[in-house]
């Protein structure tokens, strides 16, 4: 196993600067993610990792070894592409054999090693078959036996379900994780998927426009988000800006629109201007006469907007007038909630997040 360390990491082409002066450190066999919206640097900061994009400053180490200045067929390093990059002239076999034939190892070694292969990705029997054989699926196991064949020190893995469908996706995002922890390998991940960031890492860096903008676990980048971007690219949660009437014990009593919302385990100065996120599954809708829980405060507000997603319900209601909250519902809301009724909300305070305006 390798830890990754990249540090002061810069990226320009021509006046745009795609990453800059990135720093951050992969444990040995951790599954880290990059995760952020198109144009934010985070395939391109891969790539660097892989060899196929040079630096214009910084260092990246692969343990206490620098490898940016190295070829990437020096580097030890296995990488999984966003199209598969599967050759069609050449079966499954050849394509999973021929990082290895590159390295001019034994025939004999060759064969073993890529039956091996193949069966960590489940395609045994596969390797006569032709690319226009396989499923998309499928198609990808190959391309990450063809990685993972050469024993690499490092899996990069850059979109790689991004052309799957979505039952697919969550299949293969499962069979990844599953195989990176069996192999222990480490692995750097790339994908703009929020869930499948959340459901698969270790951690997750989330990027905006060439920097970082948090690192942490998954319930750590979802709960407590450093800003008002990751709490709203992170899912659907209520964005609000208020003013600290007082902070006590690290309660946070926040004025919004002449509301007074509670938030633990934040700390800012009286007067001071701040944003809170609120997600959407921590709100619920009190029945008649029913106490909060403990410690939970209590909203007034008037229902909106109700819609039916399936397994979950979507409720929109508006506090203090015109400020509008979303709530997610694992039932049906009760038939007495429907639009323009008065209802009391209760929140957790615990679960809100706080971070300057």
């Amino acid at each position: 196993m390798t830890a990754i360390t990249i540090e002061g990491v810069t990226k320009c082409f021509g006046a745009v600067t795609a990453v800059a002066g990135v720093s951050l450190a992969v444990n040995e066999g951790e599954f880290f993610t990059l995760l952020g919206p198109s144009g934010c640097g985070k395939t391109t900061l891969l790539r660097m990792v892989a060899g196929f994009a040079d630096l214009d400053a910084g260092v990246i180490r692969f343990g206490e070894r620098r490898i940016d200045q190295l070829p990437p067929h020096r580097r030890n390093t296995g990488m999984v592409f966003q199209n598969y990059a599967v050759f069609p002239n050449l079966t499954v076999a050849g394509n999973v054999a021929y990082g290895l034939k590159a390295r001019h190892v034994a025939r004999a070694a060759i064969d073993e090693r890529v039956a091996r292969a193949l069966t960590l990705v489940r395609l045994d029997g596969f390797g006569e078959r032709w690319p226009h054989q396989l499923s998309g699926g499928q198609l990808q196991r190959v391309a990450i036996a063809r990685a993972l064949v050469i024993e690499p020190e490092v899996l990069l893995l850059d979109e790689p379900l991004s052309n799957l469908d979505a039952k697919l996706r969550v299949e293969m995002r499962g069979e990844i994780r599953q195989l990176q922890q069996s192999l222990g390998i480490t692995a750097l991940y790339v994908t703009h998927d929020q869930e499948e960031a959340l459901a698969i890492s270790d951690r997750i860096a989330v990027m905006r426009a060439g920097s970082l903008e948090q690192i942490g676990r998954p319930a750590e980048i979802y709960s407590r988000p450093a800003s008002a971007f990751v709490a709203e690219f992170m899912g659907v949660t209520n964005l609000l800006t208020g003013t600290v009437l007082g902070d006590a014990g690290g309660q946070l009593r926040i004025g919004i629109g002449g509301i007074e919302l509670v938030a633990h385990g934040g700390t800012a100065a009286k007067g001071s201007r701040v944003s809170l996120s609120l997600r959407p599954e921590t709100l619920r809708i009190l029945a008649a006469d029913e106490a909060p829980p403990a410690r939970w405060p209590r909203i007034e507000a008037v229902v909106g907007r109700i819609e039916l997603l399936g397994a979950t319900t979507r409720v929109e209601c508006r506090i203090a007038g015109d400020i509008m909250l979303r709530l997610a519902l694992l039932d049906l809301p009760p038939s007495a909630i429907a639009p323009g009724a008065s209802v009391s909300l209760a929140y957790d305070p615990d679960r809100v997040a706080v971070f300057p305006a």
